[in-house]
């Protein structure tokens, strides 16, 4: 009647790809879309399940799970950023 219980484990999946591929990003002015806004800033460290990013002199970890897109960012004339809300 007294059973063990098992101990909860956490399951994360990791894209070894998208991992890779954003730490060739370091360093660079990129733009993170997110499963709710889109942020531009540079990106400073790329961990299996977060990055790091650098923007309006703050820190964001943003978890890659969250993450829809990353591109390089596009400054235009005068330093502003096209096609990122700013909410």
């Amino acid at each position: 009647m007294n059973q063990p219980y098992a101990s909860p484990q956490l399951v994360s999946l990791i894209d070894p790809y998208v991992y890779h591929a954003l730490q060739s990003l370091l360093g660079q002015q990129v733009v993170v879309e997110t499963t709710r806004n889109s942020l531009l800033g540079t990106l400073r460290d790329v961990k299996p399940d977060h990055l790091v990013l650098t923007a309006h002199q703050k820190v964001y970890y943003i978890r890659l799970a969250q993450v829809v897109s990353v591109h390089l960012g596009d400054v235009g004339k005068g330093g502003a950023y096209r096609g990122v809300s700013e909410d």
